[in-house]
């Protein structure tokens, strides 16, 4: 991963390194890595972002009525 530093600003580079960072999930994975999980556990974890993933999906499908706009001229 690289950023650069542009005129000197090396705080907003750094800001851009965390975001890719996050976005990239290597900070999660690290955290995962850090310490055993049990498998319950680890079943548990993956069902409960499987289902976040199913539900934001069928959010994200579903029609949803147009907002109501009156017309007063």
């Amino acid at each position: 991963m690289k950023v650069e530093v542009r005129h000197g600003n090396v705080e907003q580079a750094l800001r851009i390194l965390k975001r890719k960072v996050q976005k990239e999930g290597i900070i999660r994975r690290v955290r995962e890595l850090e310490s055993y999980e049990k498998p319950t556990a680890k079943r548990q974890r993956i069902k409960k972002q499987n289902i976040k993933n199913v539900r934001k999906l069928q959010a994200k499908n579903t029609l949803r009525p147009k907002p109501h706009r009156r017309n007063y001229s």
